[in-house]
């Protein structure tokens, strides 16, 4: 019960995150969760968290959504998708815990000294690129939003398309990743339907009081301080991998 009620806290802390940014709950519940369950139950627990997370932001203003920049991503994230099932399948244990650091890690370090988004825009070509990225990350490690958010965020839509685009694009990744978990065998363990009972719930929670957040507090401030929790997270689990 202890252990359960650890998982479900991580899924409302992921789901805060989501509910704030539209992307990056399993940037923070898996590197978290991993510290007390498998690598696969992790990601077969928090697919279902995410995929209510993921329908609670991307419907939650879906004309705002730029449909040319979502559909471009999807036949990339379907092919990343299957790549990284394969990989997941096949990786021991402890190489696939040190991907994860070094991902969490990255990803941190260039959030945190990254120039603003302001950017020139990109092509559009380059949505090929992440959306394969993102089907690879979000299978592996449970976060395809990176890759997602490095895209769409350099191809000057305003915060409003940009937080809605994201949600589709995310909830589409994660549909993808549910089904591939599926058939593969690892969403049909009893534990991970017993750890989301109190999981799912949970991350609703967290989107609800996200909502809140997301209005009155100053976005760029909450980004910081969540880069800077990922990054004490991925050095934990290069630390407990290597050692």
């Amino acid at each position: 019960m202890g252990e359960i009620a650890y998982l479900a806290g991580v899924a409302f802390l992921g789901a805060l995150v989501f509910g704030i940014t539209g992307f990056g709950a399993a940037l923070v519940t898996i590197p978290l969760a991993t510290h007390v369950v498998p690598l696969q139950l992790a990601l077969a627990l928090y697919v279902l968290s995410d995929l209510a997370c993921a329908a609670a932001v991307g419907f939650e203003n879906p004309k705002r959504a730029v449909r040319a920049e979502w559909t471009r991503l999807i036949p990339m994230i379907l092919a990343g998708t299957v790549v990284g099932v394969t990989l997941l399948v096949n990786l021991p244990r402890q190489a696939a815990t040190v991907a994860l650091g070094v991902f969490v890690v990255a990803y941190a370090s260039y959030s945190l000294f990254k120039k603003s988004f302001d950017a020139r825009p990109v092509s559009s070509g380059w949505a090929w690129l992440a959306g394969f990225a993102g089907g690879i990350t979000s299978t592996v490690f449970g976060a395809g939003g990176p890759p997602y958010i490095i895209y769409l965020s350099r191809r000057g839509l305003t915060r409003e398309q940009l937080r809605a685009t994201l949600g589709f694009a995310t909830l589409t990744s994660i549909s993808l990743r549910a089904v591939a978990f599926l058939l593969t065998g690892i969403l049909l363990d009893w534990k991970v339907w017993a750890a989301a009972a109190a999981a799912v719930p949970a991350a609703l929670v967290g989107i609800a009081v996200a909502r809140r957040i997301y209005r009155r507090v100053q976005r760029e401030m909450l980004m910081r301080l969540i880069m800077l929790m990922l990054l004490a997270s991925g050095i934990s689990l290069l630390v407990r991998a290597l050692g």
